[in-house]
């Protein structure tokens, strides 16, 4: 089969299209002949090995896994022997862990679910990681409900995007902190204000928001507290990944955020996807429901995935970038 393979960390120069085996699927494991993956920070994190404390996951001095991408929709191929939930033929979406920039690829059945049967499958595979980091920011770290006012920074990339309708969803009212150039976009989600950060910071309308989901930037907390009701929460979902080479921007979510949590009043909470089915299944039912619709910037195919990469990192998408297959 094609893949899209590194043998080096590196920029997208590492990244070469090749012929490799087939994965192998063991007795949980799920074979899906992979039409889209989604392309997430992630994959530049683990291309580079930067921050260097992510290689502790992937490597040390060279990829574990040299196939890139987790997020993936496609059809299943083959099920292991003690896989009850699918069978060939089934459309799936959801993560893997051995790289889905390929023909096919193998995934623990908890990290499936069944595709939606309302969306394509660049679609469904714009979902899985951005999807389920911004249902924990939203349902979990922020506890949204019903009269609750959220702003959402980096509303127009691929968690931000799924943030703004999922808090929608879950009753808020939502402020979207994004470009002029991405403003239509994010109002067609559904948000119901505009901030530009172009000309005007997070904190231009005073402390009125119950929860603010960070997902774009490395902005002082002194900035972001501003926004904040003084019992409001922050949701911290990633952070700039090209500051300094080992914790990058990530310190502030497991050192700042903690320490500083335990003298205020507001709650400083870090993000992070836990995939699993159960979360899948919620995003899919908010899918099939018209509640939240993944958005897609663009595509390519699999052949320039470095191209998608690149797009990424430089760009300012509208939605999520998607390699298909």
């Amino acid at each position: 089969m094609k893949a899209i393979v590194q043998d080096s960390y590196g920029p997208t120069d590492v990244l070469h299209l090749r012929d490799i085996d087939k994965p192998a699927v063991g007795d949980k494991d799920v074979l899906v002949q992979v039409r889209a993956a989604g392309v997430d920070p992630g994959v530049w994190i683990f291309m580079t090995g930067r921050p260097y404390m992510a290689r502790l996951a992937s490597g040390l001095h060279r990829p574990r896994v040299p196939v890139r991408g987790r997020d993936l929709a496609g059809v299943v191929a083959a099920v292991g022997a003690r896989v009850t939930r699918f069978r060939p033929g089934d459309e799936v979406y959801g993560t893997c862990l051995r790289g889905s920039y390929a023909e096919f690829a193998s995934a623990p059945e908890r990290r499936l679910a069944r595709k939606p049967a309302n969306v394509s499958f660049a679609q469904a595979a714009a979902a899985p990681v951005s999807g389920m980091t911004a249902l924990r920011a939203v349902r979990d770290s922020g506890a949204v409900h019903r009269g609750h006012r959220v702003l959402v920074i980096g509303a127009s990339g691929g968690v931000g995007s799924h943030a703004v309708q999922i808090a929608k969803a879950y009753g808020a009212t939502v402020t979207a902190v994004c470009t002029p150039a991405t403003a239509a976009f994010v109002r067609s989600l559904g948000a119901d204000d505009i901030l530009d950060y172009t000309s005007e910071e997070v904190d231009r309308d005073g402390p009125i928001y119950d929860v603010v989901i960070d997902a774009g930037g490395d902005r002082p907390f002194s900035l972001l507290r501003r926004a904040l009701t003084p019992h409001g929460t922050l949701a911290l979902v990633g952070g700039s990944y090209t500051k300094g080479p080992v914790l990058s921007g990530y310190d502030r979510q497991m050192v700042r955020a903690p320490l500083l949590s335990l003298f205020i009043g507001q709650r400083l909470r870090s993000v992070s996807a836990v995939e699993r089915t159960e979360d899948l299944s919620k995003l899919g039912t908010l899918i099939e429901s018209g509640a939240l619709t993944p958005a897609v910037d663009r595509t390519y195919p699999l052949s320039q995935a470095a191209d998608a990469i690149r797009h990424l990192r430089h760009g300012h998408p509208a939605g999520k970038i998607v390699v298909t297959i």
